[in-house]
């Protein structure tokens, strides 16, 4: 149990992974950390579960987080109600209600304090953003991530490098591909490149054509169709594009396929790794090895043979580039209060309380598709 600078006393707990790929998570207390001077504390309402929390608790942590130390507390996405501020921050208050992403999984950060499975998470006030009153915790929590990563992909300067969003963008003239549109970090970057003034090419399944759509997407294309490379290729014609975004399985060497006949930014943007479909667990980091390393020399190969550049996106970077802070400080807070944003994807919540999370994990882990599996913490 630990006090704030106000006096009120605060009893953390939290949903642990024990150890390297162990489950179940386990449900015990855990230290309540006050903020440094430009972090907040927020008492969780609501978290999202993505798939890195899966990745990393059934693959273990070796191959893209080696820092990890267990006992450890996974989660990126929250959002609930501030209970401490730091000594610079002025943005925010105790009372606000806010969504946030998490810094817990960068080695360059204090770790557990900062990831969301637990009653009260550490935010760094430049990847915090007010909510409207009438938005859910449970509506709000699904955007962090999402949000974040497609942020890195979009505006950093060894990434797509587009103008940042505004409310009432300026059109550039340029037309964009995201590959996996229906995905959590397809729906945020639809609408982030949209609100850059970019127009917005993106594949999903038919089902979700019309929800892609909706999200500000001007042309849709199956990805699963043979086709589908020619018919986008043959959709660019006449159009110049700002790079492409890779959010589907395999290795990303298709959007070099079609940035190498487009007219403009050659650039593709990873924010999906070369991973293998569901193999079995005895043989499962052999596979992920050989899909990664394969995906790796495929994709030079293909770089180097067109002429396009490719960079793989890790989705904390923004938080020390300034990213961060155009988007959710200077961006997200007006477009949410002016309906300028659409929460997306839907959240499927999975029961309440930090005893739900294992099984929230387990049904992401068998696939969900255009939505975002959410807990209630209130």
């Amino acid at each position: 149990m630990a006090q704030n600078n106000a006096g009120k006393m605060f009893k953390n707990k939290a949903a642990w992974l024990m150890g390297n790929k162990v489950r179940p998570l386990v449900v015990k207390s855990a230290p309540y950390t006050p903020p440094k001077m430009d972090e907040i504390v927020i008492r969780n309402g609501a978290v999202a579960i993505n798939p890195v929390d899966v990745m990393i608790q059934k693959v273990g942590s070796q191959m893209a987080f080696p820092w990890v130390k267990y006992p450890y507390i996974l989660g990126v996405d929250t959002a609930g109600e501030v209970v401490e501020v730091g000594s610079k921050v002025t943005r925010f208050k105790v009372g606000d209600r806010v969504l946030g992403q998490t810094l817990g999984g960068d080695k360059n950060r204090s770790g557990a304090p900062e990831c969301s499975f637990q009653d009260y998470v550490v935010l760094l006030a430049d990847m915090t953003s007010h909510i409207p009153d009438d938005l859910s915790y449970e509506k709000a929590c699904v955007l962090p991530l999402g949000l974040g990563t497609a942020a890195c992909g979009l505006y950093q300067t060894d990434q797509m490098a587009l103008a940042l969003p505004t409310k009432n963008p300026a059109p550039t003239g340029k037309t964009i591909l995201i590959w996996g549109g229906s995905t959590s970090v397809g729906s945020n970057a639809i609408q982030l490149a949209v609100a850059s003034g970019y127009e917005v090419f993106a594949t999903a399944s038919p089902k979700n054509f019309a929800y892609v759509r909706s999200l500000g997407a001007t042309k849709v294309f199956d990805y699963n169709s043979p086709t589908v490379v020619p018919d986008i290729v043959q959709a660019f014609q006449g159009k110049t594009t700002a790079g492409a975004m890779w959010l589907g399985k395999g290795s990303g060497t298709v959007c070099m396929d079609i940035m190498s006949q487009c007219r403009g930014n050659k650039v593709v943007s990873l924010a999906a790794y070369p991973m293998p479909p569901e193999t079995p667990t005895r043989m499962v980091m052999l596979t992920i090895v050989y899909y990664y390393l394969s995906g790796q020399i495929a994709l030079w190969l293909k770089s180097k043979r067109y002429g396009v550049k490719y960079a793989f996106v890790f989705g904390t970077t923004l938080a020390f580039n300034g990213i961060g802070k155009a988007v959710y400080q200077d961006f997200l807070p007006e477009a949410l209060r002016d309906n300028k944003y659409t929460v997306a994807p839907d959240p499927l919540v999975v029961g309440k309380g930090l005893e739900n999370i294992q099984a929230a994990m387990d049904l992401l882990g068998q696939g969900v598709s255009a939505k975002k599996i959410v807990v209630n913490l209130e």
